[in-house]
């Protein structure tokens, strides 16, 4: 008998307990706003971040799993790059090569001009004596011709100069366009935030663009909305809002009005009655100030209620003031 009795207290007292808190969550749910707020459902959400690879490559390894907390610019995945790191010898080979080549054309340059100076003093000279038949005139022809091969070897060597130079040009951009593609098969986080999901995994060859992790950004996390048109029209952009996850019902998280669609949504293309103008919905976006205590549990999906001050001058209500982001 006495266990009996404890059975039906226990069941009584627990029955009574999910009333009153069923009654208190009734309470807190149903109740309309006080005046000066708006009441809106919504669901958490977040920017979502992928971290893809640049270029058709196979999956060498995942350096993060799913819940992770990650840094910006933290290493996340990396690439198979052999091909890359055998292009890259290539091509520091053919950029030597290239220099060597560049070292021989301005050493013809030294050797034309060289060559030319000592044609124009023979030329001079034989000028110079051919009054006096000092020498013949064939001599002069062939001093004068051997001046004009001379000039037109240092024009040649000079442009074997220019495409030396040029080929070095290009030897160089070609090492440093693979060594940006190196660079590119070690992934990055652009931001910091957490890992959603392993999309691909080591092994798995993708094509270019292929997404191989999902992040969502923790700095980032907002509410959309649908305000009314009485509503939208009285909110202000920076305007505080409260937001209430079912999951924590007596912690309201502090947001503010970053956005508000030009537009309505769910109406009418022509509006022309009082009650055909409330059925008008404005797109609004309450940014969530995420603090140190509420990263944790900061997830999409989150469904809640948001509080909306249109009126800057009421005061919240006792159950709204408290901040859970404060210690």
């Amino acid at each position: 008998m006495p266990s009996r009795r404890f059975f039906v207290v226990s069941v009584v007292v627990l029955a009574l307990g999910g009333a009153a808190a069923g009654g208190w969550w009734a309470q807190h749910e149903t109740q309309d706003p006080p005046p000066g707020f708006e009441r809106v459902n919504g669901r958490a959400e977040a920017t979502r971040i992928d971290v893809a690879t640049k270029r058709a490559a196979r999956v060498a390894e995942v350096l993060v799993a799913e819940g992770e907390l990650v840094g910006a610019d933290q290493v996340v995945a990396r690439m198979d790059a052999r091909d890359l790191e055998a292009a890259a010898l290539q091509a520091r080979a053919e950029l030597r090569r290239a220099r060597e080549d560049q070292r021989y054309a301005a050493a013809l340059i030294a050797q034309a001009e060289s060559d030319l100076v000592f044609a124009n003093q023979q030329a001079q000279r034989s000028e110079q004596l051919i009054s006096s038949g000092g020498v013949a005139r064939e001599r002069l022809d062939s001093d004068r011709n051997r001046k004009a091969v001379a000039e037109a070897m240092l024009q040649a060597a000079r442009i074997r100069n220019v495409e030396a130079d040029a080929a070095v040009e290009a030897a160089q951009a070609h090492v440093q366009q693979i060594e940006i593609d190196l660079g590119d098969s070690v992934l990055r986080a652009p931001r910091g935030g957490r890992v959603q999901h392993r999309i691909a995994e080591p092994g798995e060859v993708l094509a270019a663009g292929g997404r191989v992790l999902a992040l969502i950004d923790l700095d980032d996390v907002y509410m959309t909305l649908f305000l009314s048109e009485a509503a939208a029209g009285r909110v202000a952009i920076g305007a505080e809002v409260r937001v209430v996850f079912d999951a924590f019902p007596d912690r309201p998280v502090p947001a503010h009005i970053a956005f508000v669609a030009d537009q309505a949504q769910f109406t009418p293309k022509t509006v022309e009655t009082h009650d055909e103008r409330q059925k008008l919905a404005f797109r609004a976006k309450a940014r969530i100030e995420v603090g140190a205590r509420y990263r944790p549990y900061a997830k999409p999906g989150l469904p809640g209620v948001a509080y909306v001050r249109l009126d800057p001058r009421v005061d919240w209500p006792a159950r709204l003031a408290t901040d859970w982001m404060q210690p």
